[in-house]
């Protein structure tokens, strides 16, 4: 499965021509998004990336984009510091 980071909306046809089977639109505007889930017209699956908040998660989803990823969600989790320890036996 290969993923395409779309960085202007004028790179749609080269990215699909291209073999992209999938499309991440990343840190863009709702409006921006719209458009992008517009020129791909279902042709492949989208995923949305970058400003997922819980204010604006209903308007991206609302764009129409097949999935959306939410960094938040690990961004500030606590760090937890495992380690693994081998000793010789013998």
């Amino acid at each position: 499965m290969r993923f395409e980071k779309w960085q202007a909306l004028g790179n749609d046809y080269l990215i699909l021509a291209a073999g992209a089977t999938h499309l991440l639109l990343d840190n863009m505007d709702v409006p921006t998004l719209r458009g992008a889930v517009t020129l791909v017209g279902g042709r492949v699956p989208t995923e949305a990336s970058g400003g997922v908040r819980l204010d604006t998660i209903r308007a991206i989803a609302e764009t129409g984009v097949t999935y959306i990823s939410v960094g938040r969600l690990t961004q500030s989790a606590p760090a937890a510091d495992i380690g693994l320890d081998f000793a010789a036996i013998g």
